[in-house]
């Protein structure tokens, strides 16, 4: 708490954030193995790729986060493609009461948090109903994807002999 002129205890802003709302942006789902015809055992080697993209909108305090997974399951023995699966799932979050240099970390690491269930949940039914066994993704770790960024930034600015952008 910080005092003012008079004394008395001044309360730090409370940080508000509520999620208005969650959709899939886009979606694919390709079944190549169906679309081949694989024959034999196949164990499946999943890569997932995530990208997060943060974009402020017109309204006051509003603020959509786009989480973009590449997730690409291709057989051990071989390599051959199995399937190949893209979403974009994105949350629209109204914002209040953060300091402007907490809002892109928030933006990229708690508000990705919030959505990530849903996100598994999607994954996992689309996996399923594609006639796969449903794929249930581990927890991500939005803060290690959000240092990784800023290390990418600085590594490309001092490549570049320009001063990094901080967080």
């Amino acid at each position: 708490m910080a005092e003012t002129e008079n004394g008395a205890a001044q309360e730090a802003p409370q940080v508000k954030m509520n999620i208005l709302t969650q959709f899939v942006r886009d979606l694919s789902f390709e079944n190549i193995l169906a679309q081949r015809g694989v024959g034999g055992e196949v164990t499946p080697d999943v890569t997932v790729n995530v990208n997060l993209e943060p974009k402020k909108r017109q309204a006051d305090n509003q603020y959509e986060v786009i989480t973009k997974l590449k997730i690409d399951s291709k057989n051990k023995e071989g390599g051959e493609p199995l399937f190949l699966l893209e979403l974009e799932y994105s949350g629209i979050f109204q914002i209040e009461g953060l300091p402007e240099e907490q809002l892109h970390p928030f933006l990229l690491v708690e508000c990705p948090r919030m959505m990530f269930p849903f996100l598994r949940r999607i994954v996992s039914d689309v996996t399923r109903d594609g006639g796969f066994p449903p794929l249930n993704l581990e927890n991500i770790d939005f803060v290690a994807l959000y240092r990784g960024e800023i290390a990418r930034r600085q590594a490309e600015a001092a490549a570049g002999g320009e001063k990094a952008p901080s967080a």
